[in-house]
């Protein structure tokens, strides 16, 4: 039962561990030199206050669950960025060991253990954006486990995190973003429908269906494009956001992360002042 997501646990955490034990190497090379000193201000004063955020990964078992965590290195020199890594990762291990703590031992050992799996990868380290992706899933009963998506891009130069919401100088530009990915989405769903050859009478419903998915999850309001990241293009700059869709907000499970490029042509013309910079115009 749930063979597929067991292996891609134990394989996380093996990778976990091979990467502790570099880790272990790399300080042991260092010698006992001191440790670097810490910034001298932090997001909201958050980070200054609090002291500095440490990235540790996480590898922990028991009988009732199994828990693995693996954090990118140097994202430690970005405080705010780090912080909202932590943020993220302790919130997933809080649902987690709270579903573990519900568990009533009267039920047996059916779905346990529980699990969870999250890894960050960067995608882009630049002066101007540093992107990050988390992925993973956490398992806490039931047929499969909840897939776990998220986007974090830092502007290192205004100490900041690019958000959806601050992203537009208008809400309203939100209406022709928002036709754009549904133009491409009920594009990519057509295609898809076609390479399977569904009978005509079924292809119909799937794709009534599945656009009203699509339609609902891609409203014109920040919350339904809070994830993305940064598309490099010339001089440093980007050419595009590629909106990322987790799966169940714009089609069934099945159908998986969905994402669609919008380019800068289409987000300059609303993009709030401080932020036109980032992109390649034209």
């Amino acid at each position: 039962m749930h063979r597929t997501h067991r292996v891609v646990a134990l394989t996380l955490l093996l990778a976990l561990a091979l990467a502790g034990c570099r880790r272990e190497a790399d300080v042991a090379d260092a010698g006992t030199a001191d440790s670097p000193a810490a910034p001298e201000a932090a997001v909201g004063g958050t980070a200054a206050a609090e002291g500095p955020v440490r990235l540790e990964d996480v590898m922990e078992s028991d009988p009732r669950y199994i828990l693995g965590i693996s954090y990118p290195p140097g994202m430690e020199r970005y405080p705010g960025l780090a912080a909202e890594l932590k943020r993220y990762a302790d919130a997933a291990r809080g649902d987690l060991m709270e579903a573990v703590e519900a568990h009533d031992p009267a039920a047996g050992s059916a779905g346990i253990p529980y699990d969870l799996t999250l890894a960050y990868e960067v995608l882009m380290d630049t002066p101007t954006v540093v992107a990050v992706q988390a992925w993973g899933t956490l398992y806490t009963g039931g047929a499969h486990g909840n897939p776990l998506v998220a986007r974090f891009v830092w502007l290192p130069q205004r100490d900041e995190m690019l958000r959806a919401e601050a992203l537009l100088a208008d809400p309203g530009g939100w209406d022709e973003i928002s036709a754009f990915v549904r133009d491409s989405l009920h594009a990519a769903l057509s295609q898809r429908l076609d390479a399977d050859a569904v009978e005509p009478a079924d292809r119909a419903k799937l794709m009534g269906s599945g656009s009203r998915m699509i339609d609902d999850g891609t409203t014109p309001e920040p919350g339904n494009f809070a994830q993305f990241e940064p598309v490099p293009g010339e001089g440093g700059r980007l050419r595009a956001l590629r909106f990322v869709f987790p799966p169940y907000q714009v089609g069934p499970y099945s159908d998986g992360m969905q994402t669609v490029e919008v380019p800068a042509s289409v987000l300059l013309p609303h993009l709030a002042p401080e932020y036109r910079d980032l992109f390649v115009a034209g």
